[in-house]
């Protein structure tokens, strides 16, 4: 590489909570710069899990990291081109990408489902995903399944 890596931001910690994780979820439901749109339907969406998981002792943060937790996929299946062939070649996560894609899951297939408001369809997704089922639940397993699928193109890895 000809540039130097571009520094890491830091994100703030939310508001309410004092949480990065929170922020950089709020961060990716923001639409068009509106973040405090987002920071209410994600506290409208808390509540609600609340309401619906009354008899649980965590509280509604610690189930939306469980959730979080839940839908986070370990490998991922990535193109690779060898030989005029394209195999998919599974490969480990990192980290930081981990979180990214298990957020943006949750945020996709929320949005995707029926309801009145998207503090509801969050809230509902939320609920599914701490329960291990729904469709960001889902996405992980399927990608999990690919991996194990290409198992034996493992030694492609780079």
């Amino acid at each position: 590489m000809r540039k130097a890596k571009p520094k890491k931001r830091q994100v703030l910690p939310d508001p309410v909570f004092g949480d990065r994780q929170v922020t950089k979820f709020v961060n990716h439901l923001m639409y068009d710069g509106k973040k405090n749109l987002a920071y209410s339907i994600f506290y409208n969406a808390l509540e609600i899990v609340k309401g619906k998981l009354a008899n649980e002792e965590k509280s509604s943060l610690e189930i939306w990291r469980a959730a979080l937790d839940n839908i986070t996929p370990q490998v991922e299946v990535k193109s690779r081109r060898i030989g005029g062939a394209t195999f998919q070649v599974p490969t480990e996560i990192r980290p930081e990408r981990k979180e990214s894609i298990s957020m943006k899951n949750l945020i996709i297939y929320a949005r995707k489902r029926g309801g009145k408001t998207m503090a509801d369809k969050l809230a509902a997704e939320i609920v599914d995903a701490y329960n291990s089922q729904g469709a960001a639940f889902k996405r992980k397993e399927d990608m999990h399944r690919m991996a194990e699928a290409n198992r034996a193109f493992a030694h492609f890895r780079f």
